[in-house]
């Protein structure tokens, strides 16, 4: 007998927490995650719900916006300050709606949301670079991704003569 099960996942990323474990773990600010892997890592045969970036700042790469609407129909979600508190607003707010959540974050402030959303029914995973993150968040968590080197790329951006080349894209945009 051969069952499917087919499982409805939103993944919220704190955009300001991952970035700094990412700067850390190679150790270069030009760090960032790599979408294209570890998205379809993260949802193996699972349906994507929706995807939102929470970020605090007012420096928000437009460019990040685009990719993610256009490849996952994600969005940027910019925040006053830190993430925690409007990305634990909206888990509570789509819990009924989706089977999974998966939070990018090592944050140990998302300890009660991860144990109000299984008061819910709702799973919740975790997905994080391990040395940025608390192990009381692990152990709360039904599943833990870590995140890894192969899990980024380094963005390198050199101008000359008002051309900039951006080592990712190969591609020469005048300014």
């Amino acid at each position: 007998m051969n069952i499917n099960i087919s499982q409805s996942v939103a993944i919220l990323i704190d955009g300001n927490n991952i970035e700094i474990a990412l700067h850390n773990l190679v150790n270069d600010t030009n760090a960032m995650l790599n979408f294209d892997v570890l998205i379809p890592k993260l949802l193996g045969n699972r349906g994507l719900n929706r995807l939102l970036y929470f970020r605090e700042g007012k420096s928000i790469s437009s460019k990040l916006a685009e990719r993610l609407h256009e490849n996952y129909h994600g969005s940027v979600v910019p925040c006053h300050k830190s993430a925690d508190i409007p990305l634990t607003i909206y888990a509570t707010q789509i819990a009924e709606k989706v089977d999974t959540i998966i939070i990018l974050s090592g944050d140990s402030d998302y300890v009660e949301l991860v144990r109000h959303l299984h008061s819910k029914g709702v799973r919740v995973e975790i997905a994080a670079v391990p040395d940025s993150t608390a192990s009381i968040l692990v152990d709360e968590a039904d599943h833990f991704f870590p995140i890894g080197i192969e899990d980024c790329f380094i963005f390198k951006t050199y101008s000359s003569q008002n051309i900039t080349y951006s080592k990712k894209s190969k591609k020469a945009k005048g300014l």
